[in-house]
């Protein structure tokens, strides 16, 4: 955020992430996971087309992320605070 210049401090980010599990073949199995990131920032009106941006590169950043890539499903949304 800050490279966008999106100044917030640790407290103002918060990211809760689900996972959904399937069974294949009596083994249960991560197909899926969604971070919500919960974001507080003075205006969020002024920010919002930024914070799509960062969110849109997010996974392809993210070394975890590539890491899964073509095996779990990854998503993410942020919710303004």
């Amino acid at each position: 955020m800050a490279a966008r210049e999106i100044n917030t401090r640790p407290e103002d980010i918060v990211g809760e992430v689900a996972g959904e599990i399937e069974k294949e073949g009596g083994v249960l199995v991560l197909r899926r996971i969604h971070v919500h990131y919960k974001l507080r920032v003075p205006d969020p009106d002024e920010v919002r087309d930024t914070v799509a941006r960062v969110l849109e590169m997010h996974v392809g950043k993210c070394p975890i992320a590539k890491s899964l890539e073509g095996a779990i499903e990854i998503t993410t949304d942020v919710e303004f605070v």
